[in-house]
């Protein structure tokens, strides 16, 4: 991976070093294990991944699993898939929120000592009316001036199961007049009667997040907590947490949470909550199905992590909200795949070719370049016989302006071998052609005419004895609106699904070497575009993407 760029999070870090030359940088990516990671994650990952890269730091993973009825085993392993085929592997190790349940509860129990926390029974509704609003302050709680050792009764009777869910809070005893309403008594402890994946039934309270991310930060002696810009409001909260908790051992560092925009992208969603939805209400074939943004969607779209991380790098690192065009990264796969992936020909919509004049028991072998750009890349030899397969749109019978593929009495170069012209159209009784008759001019096997008239046009082909067959997926954008942001308020996403968004061809023609590609093995098919062999259901190809590049100004 390309070392990441300058930007302002590394001004804030060269910073911290001029004053403290000591300090080892120190990152993390907290996942939440209630989904697979998406395209959004990415770039918290190779900000994270490669800042620690950058200054010889370290780079951890821990999952946010503080939140048990969202949580499941399934995604945990996902998460650690999708890191390691990013190339991530968390240099400072593994580590779970859940690890440091017992620490947080210790934590809080000092804080109640401290004065500095109180056990509340106001319900959530009575919470929201007692914060106030952007403009009104918020007013105590009648249960702020609980004293100390009833506090510390009732979070133990709290955390041995006496009370049900949402009977009781644990807040932070902060300033109800803040301008800031996260620093209006935030509930840092809840009631939560729910098996916990890893921690079973240990606990029937659980910390909120923005209690626990700093103490599992300090924990851990992450120096730079880099999130994106929805938790800038909550950084005066890390700040109370982390300056207010008596740490054991104390704190040789504290830790700087710093704040980046989102990777927004268009037509795409990216709330896992609505992805589980279309998972779960089987709109789309799971959690990988190639339109999803996830990552293991794009990893079976074969995208490769090289590529998605050249997006991330395009569209930059920055506070200011922006929407990143979906081409953008199209351009940065079909740039990759243009230098890497060999060419091979197959025919999506085949329509049968007889050269009368060529002898039906005849084989013949013409060889075409792997890569034309990159020669070093080899060639293979595909079989020419009588019979071969062209694709349906490379035959007009009554052709347009222009068109210099196959047409009646027309002349066009079959790729690496033979001129051909069309002399006579086969169809059947309901009229369709079933067969375009055809004579070869044999002295033209380099394709070239020894005349000198000219051709201008080339189509593919394949021997109809030696083709293989396959289907083919073709996709296009999951959602028709560009801005999945500017959805009226009348309206859902579920209005903007994409119909047309995945269509099966089936049938398809292939030349030999592609029935033995692997699952994951790109290639180019020649004038039509990027495909991969699925991983995931046997003898499938994926349209990875089109061989047109409409991003403009996409160059470095």
């Amino acid at each position: 991976m390309e070392e990441i760029k300058s930007n302002f999070i590394h001004d804030i870090i060269d910073a911290d070093l001029a004053e403290n030359p000591e300090l080892k940088i120190h990152t993390r990516f907290p996942p939440e294990p209630n989904g697979y990671l998406h395209i959004g994650s990415a770039k918290a990952i190779w900000i994270n991944a490669m800042t620690a890269k950058k200054y010889g730091g370290k780079f951890n993973l821990r999952y946010d699993d503080t939140n048990p009825s969202k949580e499941d085993n399934e995604y945990v392993e996902s998460i650690y898939e999708d890191l390691t085929w990013l190339g991530c592997e968390p240099s400072g190790g593994v580590f779970y929120g859940s690890d440091y349940f017992d620490r947080c509860y210790e934590y809080a129990v000092g804080l109640i000592k401290a004065g500095k926390a109180y056990v509340c029974d106001l319900t959530a509704d009575e919470m929201r009316e007692y914060r106030g609003t952007l403009t009104e302050p918020g007013k105590d709680s009648p249960y702020r001036t609980r004293s100390v050792e009833e506090n510390l009764d009732l979070f133990e009777r709290m955390k041995n199961g006496e009370f049900p869910d949402g009977a009781k809070t644990l807040r932070a005893k902060i300033d109800m007049s803040s301008s800031n309403m996260n620093m209006r008594d935030p509930a840092i402890y809840r009631i939560v009667h729910t098996d916990h994946h890893r921690q079973g039934s240990k606990w029937c309270i659980y910390p909120l997040y923005d209690y626990a991310h700093p103490i599992q930060d300090a924990t851990e002696g992450i120096t730079h907590s880099l999130c994106s810009i929805e938790f800038e409001n909550h950084r005066p909260l890390y700040d109370w947490v982390i300056d207010n908790v008596e740490f054991d051992p104390p704190l040789a560092v504290k830790p700087k949470q710093r704040e980046f925009a989102r990777l927004n992208v268009t037509h795409t969603v990216m709330s896992k909550r609505y992805l589980r939805k279309l998972v779960e209400t089987g709109l789309v074939d799971g959690w990988d199905d190639p339109r999803m943004p996830t990552l293991s969607g794009l990893r079976r779209r074969g995208y490769t992590p090289s590529a998605i991380f050249d997006f991330v790098s395009r569209a930059g690192v920055a506070k200011a909200y922006s929407i990143v065009d979906y081409e953008l990264l199209e351009h940065c796969i079909r740039e990759e795949l243009n230098d890497t992936a060999e060419r091979r020909i197959a025919i999506l919509h085949p329509i049968k070719v007889v050269i009368t004049n060529y002898p039906e028991d005849k084989v013949e072998y013409f060889e075409l370049a792997n890569n034309p750009t990159h020669p070093e890349q080899g060639t293979r030899k595909l079989p020419f016989t009588r019979e071969l397969y062209i694709d349906a749109d490379d035959f007009a019978e009554v052709p347009p302006p222009k068109f210099f593929r196959m047409k009646p009495g027309g002349e066009v170069r079959l790729m690496g071998a033979y001129i051909v012209k069309c002399n006579e159209i086969v169809k059947d009784d309901s009229g369709n052609i079933v067969e375009i008759r055809c004579t070869a001019d044999l002295e033209t096997g380099n394709g070239m005419p020894t005349d000198g008239r000219k051709v201008k046009g080339t189509i593919h082909w394949l021997s109809s004895a030696y083709a293989k067959e396959c289907d083919v997926m073709l996709y296009d954008f999951l959602f028709d609106i560009e801005n999945t942001a500017d959805i009226p308020e009348d309206k859902t996403y579920d209005d903007y699904l994409n119909t047309a968004s995945a269509v099966k061809v089936c049938g398809c023609k292939i030349e030999p070497s592609l029935d033995e590609a692997k699952p994951g093995e790109r290639f180019q098919f020649v004038r039509v575009g990027y495909f991969v062999k699925d991983t995931k259901r046997e003898g499938y190809f994926n349209k990875i993407v089109g061989l047109k590049d409409s991003f403009p100004k996409a160059a470095k």
